[in-house]
């Protein structure tokens, strides 16, 4: 017997909705149907398991099939989404071997298959979902690099510990990874945005929080992604968070974000000198941003 668990399917429901979701699990199961002889039985055991009964077949021939089935799915892989299912197995040696015996056997095996797995298989999918964020809004690789030192400088600034620079490093790139639930007509709207379609925008950090939650490495800084467009008034989105109760990881990103796209412009909207964007986020301090940040941002970045 072999049993799989789909590898990263609440993080594509979550990244991408639940009909590509659908999608991944019906190419898993084409995979799975052109891997067995007609003599094999295979089934879809519940929402992301299958189990695979294989008559007369030795265990060693079966793990044969499971490495056969892994280099399908490596081809099968589209560019954006990795395809991938734990696979773990068992055999019945004895008659007085039960099948649930059997079954319980096959899953252990596969669940240790997939805490092996777990990790690599969840950054393949981050990687794919940074990339899929570049090719479809107007953040960049070169934008999230420029976050990325802007944000630990305020953060050593402030001597905040390892972990939370961690943090900081991961959400200049990730903050705004809900976007990839969002249509690209809304994204790379030039003109203004409906009051629909604004409130269409402003879903992605709920969207971005629930991704990460499906991702262990990125469940540190889930928090900090559903918070990063709150303002320090309590005038941000989404929960009206204010103040201290807004993670200063956000505080710190909204700031370097803001300052970013400012002085590098949009197609949306044209650059201004640093000087100016210093003045604009002084004017929004204590309203959008963290006073006594923008106060430690200006001070590096010289007084201007």
């Amino acid at each position: 017997m072999i049993v799989g668990d789909v590898n990263g399917l609440k993080l594509i429901n979550d990244a991408f909705g639940h009909s590509q979701g659908d999608l991944y699990l019906c190419k898993i199961a084409r995979v799975l149907e052109k891997s067995f002889r007609a003599e094999d039985i295979v089934a879809r055991w519940g929402g992301d398991e299958f189990s695979i009964l294989l008559p007369k077949t030795r265990k060693e021939d079966a793990l044969v099939v499971i490495e056969r089935i892994r280099e399908k799915c490596k081809k099968a892989s589209s560019k954006n989404i990795p395809l991938s299912i734990s696979l773990g197995v068992s055999e019945k040696t004895e008659n007085r071997q039960s099948s649930g015996d059997i079954l319980i056997e096959a899953e252990d095996n596969m669940y240790k298959r997939k805490l092996l797995e777990r990790k690599s298989i969840s950054s393949s999918i981050i990687s794919s979902l940074e990339r899929t964020l570049w090719e479809k809004s107007h953040e960049t690789e070169e934008h999230a690099g420029r976050l990325k030192v802007i944000a630990l400088k305020i953060g050593k600034s402030l001597g905040l510990p390892e972990n939370k620079l961690d943090e900081l490093s991961l959400l200049s790139t990730l903050h705004d990874i809900g976007k990839i639930a969002i249509p690209e007509e809304i994204l790379l709207k030039k003109e203004k945005l409906t009051k629909k379609e604004w409130n269409i925008i402003k879903k992605h950090p709920e969207i971005g929080y629930n991704i990460a939650e499906s991702a262990p490495q990125l469940t540190p800084i889930a928090e900090a992604i559903l918070s990063h467009h709150e303002w320090w008034n309590g005038k941000g989105y989404p929960h009206g968070l204010d103040g201290e109760d807004i993670p200063i990881t956000s505080r710190i990103i909204a700031i370097a974000d803001a300052y970013d796209v400012m002085t590098i412009g949009r197609s949306y909207k044209n650059k201004v000198s640093k000087k100016d964007a210093i003045n604009e986020l002084k004017r929004c301090s204590g309203e959008q941003f963290d006073p006594r940040l923008v106060d430690e941002f200006v001070e590096i970045m010289g007084g201007q």
